[in-house]
């Protein structure tokens, strides 16, 4: 029996309490990117290499099979560009701002839909993208001052907004492949990693001397933060409705910050814990609004 096989054996006999508790183990392991990322012996590109290498590795290991095609190719290098993108907002500003921003996806989403999907947008939609652009406004509003460990607010604050729009075009194709029959959502995430890495190798070499907490942090990055978040979402989202998954989700935004305050000693500000309880309640409200269509 394949690991594949082997997680849908389990799966089919998970209860609904085990996979809520996988869903929110997901959402917990992806929360603490920004804390792991923060580490100041390598670079944004050094990270984001090993972080993908891994992750890459890992996860093949799991699927063992990768559909490879134009789609997923094109689909995994817009990923990828999310991955970096992630990588580089978040060591420049504060990890609240770069989770935060990115988590407006939703906003660009709804304007490229019309014209990739040919989707209609709601009166709903658009005071959600009200709400969202209230959010993101808030959040440069409350621009911190540089630190040691995010040296550059204003830029990363600009990446990680890229970073929400590179997310947008990565949902919107993975539902127009989906449209055209081919499942392509394991694949491209093993193939977004890959070519991250390969993307960001030439910048991070050579690599510094740095001790085994400082390596070990990037394995975890790839190995857990990526690849065992992503076992357990795949584990629950064979048992929960899209809609669940999609709250019990939100709880990554909540805790990267706060892990990272904890781990980092970073404080996020005012106005940034603002715009983003904005964007995380105006998700969970259209999240379930949405889901009564």
């Amino acid at each position: 029996m394949t690991p594949n096989e082997s997680a849908k054996a389990i799966s089919g006999r998970m209860s609904l309490l085990q996979a809520r508790s996988a869903a929110l183990a997901a959402a917990m392991l992806f929360s603490t990117g920004g804390a792991a990322i923060k580490t100041g012996a390598f670079s944004a590109a050094q990270v984001s290499c090993v972080r993908s290498g891994i992750a890459a590795v890992a996860l093949y290991l799991w699927v063992r099979r990768v559909a490879w095609s134009p789609r997923v190719i094109g689909i995994g290098g817009t990923y990828a560009l999310v991955l970096t993108l992630f990588v580089a907002s978040t060591k420049l500003t504060t990890a609240a701002n770069a989770i935060f921003l990115q988590s407006t996806a939703p906003l660009y989403m709804l304007a490229l839909s019309p014209w990739i999907l040919g989707e209609r947008v709601r009166r709903r939609d658009l005071l959600y993208m009200g709400a969202l652009a209230a959010g993101l406004a808030f959040c440069f509003l409350g621009r911190p001052e540089a630190t040691a460990i995010a040296p550059n607010p204003t830029l990363g604050n600009v990446l990680a907004v890229a970073c929400g729009v590179a997310w947008a075009f990565t949902l919107v194709f993975l539902r127009w492949a989906q449209r055209g029959g081919e499942e392509v959502g394991t694949s491209a995430v093993v193939a977004g990693n890959l070519i991250a890495a390969v993307i960001a190798l030439p910048f991070a070499w050579p690599f510094p001397s740095a001790g085994p907490v400082e390596w070990g942090t990037l394995a975890y990055l790839g190995v857990v933060q990526i690849g065992v978040a992503y076992v357990c979402l795949t584990a629950a989202m064979r048992e929960l409705r899209a809609l669940e998954v999609s709250l019990l989700l939100l709880l990554e935004p909540v805790l990267n910050p706060m892990w990272t305050w904890l781990v980092r000693g970073e404080e996020p500000g005012r106005w940034v814990v603002v715009g983003g309880a904005v964007i995380v309640a105006a998700t969970a409200a259209q999240s379930i609004i949405g889901s009564r269509d």
